[in-house]
């Protein structure tokens, strides 16, 4: 008894530490979507390997066909905010499989990996902030972080439930994958090391080769993405999430009202000069030495970038101002006047854009300059809505003035328009007697295959000088280059689309 009695911990004393073991709520649904969670990142690995097309319309495309039976339909279409996001996304994936325009598929790559993520996020029963407050960025990628980083053990409780019994089906199917991949590992080396057993194996070690060896890599990969996807998704469904507090930090209103009456002043000076070169025609900037080309192609792109500053500055003093007393009331209006003298700036911007433009014609830079100056002018619009009522979020109506303004110009064939606006004004040119210019190499190696269709209306003994090869070739040869390039993207699945398809079949 005494033994007994000196075994026990003295009281008071530290107890021995336990693990604890994190469990997770497996359903016999896990299983078959761990199954498709491998799927998925096999056909991530597989599909964004090649040149961009319909590999990964096709993949977002199945990332949702998995989402929506791992979160379940509610949470998908719950919130509007989720309905407009999953149309948004699936827009801009099918993009891939219609577009070629090489920029386009880089900006709309990246808005996908920005507000696909942000989607997902977005599912969560828990109390998340709203969409339009910009503080939901972080808190979303934090929830993105834990879903992916801190759930690893879901993907191997998935795999091992139900295992309690003896059963030979994992085991054998675990066994088999390591023996492939060791056999396809050590039979090039042994045959590297031994003649006669490369002759012998010839033909099974090329067909590893060819075939068996850049798969098991991709498998590879795809196991290793898997746990990190499947995580994420279980996060999705299983763990709430609740926002904290968040506390608005206010300045005297004496500040912000020095700051906007100073750009104020500088912008109704800077209007008053630049009102003369605009009423005052080329004979006005010929007394300043400027020509009238010179003084229409200089400065809108400065201008673009002076309103998002004005811009920012608004929304500055409106969100972080004391709001109250005869301060508050100066700062919205000296913020109503920066935004009328930023919309002026812009109107000027687009006005020399459109002088530039029936000068020099029209290019792919500057059609995009044109939509963000309108996009530009949205923003400002919204801003001064928010002067008005300052209880009112500028972020809820920016944020879906910004996702339709760039869905608007992805259903827009800008390279389309600016090809038959190149070859258009040749052509006039020419037939005025002129001497025409046209950067046909531009058109054919930088944007998409939509400008061929308008090329192919020039004469093809033209010679141009052309970037991909760097020298001078008829206009035909580039064509037929072009048009094999087309050929050979519609040759795979994952590089198809709709723009190379057609030129493809156009001789």
């Amino acid at each position: 008894m005494e033994n007994m009695k000196t075994a026990l911990p003295a009281e008071g004393a530290a107890k021995p530490a336990q693990t604890a073991r994190k469990t997770y709520d497996i359903t016999p649904r896990s299983r078959l979507l761990l199954a498709g969670t491998l799927a998925l990142c096999l056909l991530l690995v597989n599909a964004l390997g090649w040149p961009w097309g319909m590999g990964n319309t096709v993949t977002v495309f199945a990332w949702y066909l998995l989402l929506l039976p791992a979160v379940g339909r509610e949470a998908l279409f719950r919130r509007r905010e989720s309905q407009v996001l999953l149309g948004v996304n699936l827009a801009l994936a099918a993009t891939f499989a219609l577009t070629s325009n090489p920029l386009f598929r880089v900006w709309n790559f990246l808005a996908l990996l920005l507000l696909a993520p942000l989607h997902a996020a977005s599912l969560p029963a828990g109390d998340l902030l709203p969409w339009w407050r910009p503080a939901m960025l972080w808190e979303r990628l934090g929830l993105l972080c834990r879903g992916a980083f801190c759930h690893l053990g879901a993907a191997p409780a998935a795999l091992t439930a139900g295992q309690e019994k003896k059963s030979v089906s994992l085991p054998l199917v675990l066994g088999s994958a390591a023996a492939l991949a060791l056999v396809s590992v050590l039979l090039p080396i042994l045959a590297s090391a031994d003649a006669l057993f490369a002759a012998a194996t010839r033909g099974l070690t090329e067909w590893i080769r060819l075939h068996f060896a850049q798969g098991l890599w991709k498998l590879l990969w795809a196991t290793v993405l898997t746990p990190f996807v499947f995580g994420l998704l279980y996060c999705l469904r299983h763990v709430p999430v609740r926002a904290g507090a968040h506390t608005l930090y206010t300045v005297d209103d004496i500040l912000f009202g020095v700051v906007l009456g100073a750009l104020d002043a500088l912008y109704l000076l800077f209007l008053a000069v630049q009102s003369a070169g605009l009423f005052g025609g080329p004979e006005y900037l010929a007394q300043k030495g400027i020509s009238y080309a010179e003084w229409a192609r200089s400065g809108f792109f400065q201008m673009v970038g002076v309103t998002i500053l004005n811009l920012a500055a608004t929304l500055t003093a409106l969100t972080f101002s004391q709001q109250k007393g005869r301060g508050w009331r100066a700062v919205r209006a000296l913020s109503t006047a920066l935004l009328g003298e930023s919309l002026v700036l812009l109107a000027s911007a687009a006005w020399r854009m459109t002088l530039y433009v029936s000068a020099y014609g029209l290019s792919f830079k500057r059609f995009m300059t044109c939509w963000g100056m309108v996009m530009m002018a949205l923003f400002l619009l919204a801003a001064l809505g928010k002067v008005r009522k300052p209880d009112s979020s500028f972020c809820r109506r920016a944020f879906p003035l910004a996702l339709a303004g760039w869905l608007v110009i992805n259903c827009v064939p800008v390279d389309y328009l600016v090809a038959k606006n190149q070859v258009d004004r040749y052509l006039a040119a020419e037939a005025l007697g002129g001497t025409p210019s046209i950067s046909a190499g531009y058109l054919l190696c930088s944007l998409s295959y939509d400008t061929a269709l308008q090329l192919a209306r020039l004469d093809g003994s033209l010679t141009f000088f052309d970037p991909c090869t760097g020298r001078e070739e008829p206009l035909r040869d580039m064509l037929r280059r072009r048009r094999a390039q087309a050929r050979e993207d519609c040759s795979d699945w994952r590089s198809w689309n709709l723009s190379a398809c057609l030129i493809s079949s156009v001789d």
